[in-house]
């Protein structure tokens, strides 16, 4: 049997969409608070007093715990079982939530966001391969889709919902509100859970490979912050040294896992994942469309509201027809994968940069004014090419693993997301300046627009699908990381 299965396949049964649907609202969850606390900073730096660096840890410690405990996650939870494992990170999850809702000092609200980072890997590092065991193969295709359109949804949603509580204040909370709403997400994901989701325990227990742990955590981090330290404070040698450490560690970390395999003593990172075409072109697709998207998202909220001066409340609607357009290409990218293959994909990826490009041309030519019944086209047409491209791509990636391998996959490729997320910020920042004017939007948007074409290409080198998705296709879906 290969390694790291840990379920048997009691597929289909009548818990499954239920049990899915805990899983979205945990995608959900944990994806949400990656962006939402942005738009809140400075109402928890006044009221908390925070200096930069609490302000820096309250931002990233959440993404960086996040980061570094996926990969041992999932090896956990092959240890001792997905359905325990995703049930106490649940649980982790939603009481670290509350704590950052009532934290009372800045110290103590950046410990609370790292515990509730790893508690949501907790969650993330398991969501895959419950999914391949809840889920018979001909129904991935659609699965697949919800899920990575849950986490875009989220991801998108992030700023203007924590902008929107801030702002509008509903319950009184002020920026508590923002961590306080997972209290009830959480309870309902956990009710699923307990009752719907069913899986066996583990066939086959491998080690946890201590000095992997270590050796992955030191790498991640070492990226991770130094690529936020770049975001927000621009590139400095200190973080390119700690960048170059931790590529160096990287190297280190993939002899270690190698070695590891050689003796089948249970490696933390499969590395003949890699051996499949789709896995290992997906990887660097999957990376550099997280990172692009990343880097729009937050192109796009620092335009409309630094540049344009727009309301969180305006932003929302004006980014309205880019979700409806969103999820018009998620219902339409299988009929079009089946009759145009990777091409639709790829052509769906240079619609989005052929907009976003319309896009500046426009704002440049009205020095700024912006007509939102003029834009609504094309804002739909730009939601519709991204839909068409996200929607397909994790399933066309892991098509070709059987199912050992995918719930080996299940810590990786929200890893390989992350990365995308931080590199996506840092190099943005590069190409901005930091410059909040039109002139620097323009450089934003427009290294967004060439750098989706160049994505585009990449993403021609993609195998064909052996079999296409369904007609059937998925639900609606914005799709942001």
């Amino acid at each position: 049997m290969t390694q790291g299965a840990t379920t048997a396949r009691a597929v289909g049964g009548p818990g499954a969409w239920p049990a899915f649907a805990g899983c979205l609202l945990s995608v959900f969850m944990q994806m949400i608070d990656v962006t939402i606390v942005n738009t809140a900073l400075p109402a928890i730096t006044t009221d908390l007093n925070a200096t930069s660096a609490q302000q820096l840890l309250i931002v990233s410690g959440y993404s960086l715990a996040f980061a570094c405990t996926l990969l041992p996650a999932a090896r956990v939870g092959a240890m001792t079982g997905r359905r325990r494992m995703f049930l106490i990170a649940v649980l982790a999850f939603t009481a670290a939530s509350v704590w950052c809702g009532t934290a009372g000092t800045a110290d103590e609200l950046v410990i609370a966001r790292v515990a509730q980072g790893i508690a949501g890997a907790g969650m993330a590092a398991q969501t895959i391969a419950i999914l391949t065991a809840l889920f018979p193969r001909d129904l991935h295709t659609r699965v697949f889709a919800l899920y990575g359109a849950t986490s875009g949804f989220a991801g998108l949603l992030g700023p203007i919902l924590g902008g929107a509580l801030v702002t509008t204040d509903p319950a009184g909370f002020g920026w508590h509100s923002i961590f306080l709403m997972n209290l009830p997400l959480g309870i309902v994901t956990f009710a699923l859970g307990w009752r719907f989701l069913r899986l066996d325990t583990p066939r086959q227990r491998s080690p946890l490979d201590p000095t992997g742990v270590i050796l992955s955590a030191a790498t991640l981090f070492g990226l991770l912050y130094a690529l936020s330290e770049i975001h927000l404070r621009g590139w400095r040698p200190v973080p390119c040294l700690i960048i170059a450490v931790a590529l160096v560690l990287g190297a280190v970390t993939l002899l270690h896992e190698r070695r590891v395999a050689r003796r089948d003593a249970g490696p933390l990172v499969r590395l003949d994942l890699f051996g499949d075409r789709g896995f290992a072109v997906g990887s660097i697709v999957v990376t550099g469309f997280f990172g692009l998207f990343t880097a729009f998202v937050f192109a796009i909220s620092l335009t409309l509201q630094d540049v344009l001066d727009f309301s969180p409340l305006r932003t929302g609607i004006a980014m309205t027809p880019f979700a409806l357009g969103a999820g018009a290409g998620a219902l339409l990218s299988p009929p079009l994968v089946q009759r145009w293959g990777i091409r639709a994909l790829a052509g769906g990826l240079v619609l989005f940069a052929a907009c976003v490009a319309l896009g500046v041309a426009y704002v440049n030519i009205t020095g700024g004014r912006v007509n939102m019944m003029l834009c609504a086209a094309p804002v739909l047409l730009c939601g519709f090419g991204a839909g068409v491209f996200a929607v397909p791509l994790q399933p066309i990636m892991l098509s070709g693993l059987d199912d050992g391998q995918m719930a080996e996959a299940s810590g990786l490729l929200p890893t390989l997301e992350q990365i995308g997320n931080g590199v996506g910020l840092a190099l943005l920042s590069a190409v901005f300046f930091r410059a909040h004017t039109l002139g620097g939007s323009t450089v934003m948007l427009s290294a967004i627009a060439v750098a989706a074409v160049a994505l585009a290409a990449v993403t021609l080198a993609l195998p064909e699908p052996a079999v296409m998705p369904d007609r059937s296709g998925p639900a609606p879906a914005p799709v942001v990381n």
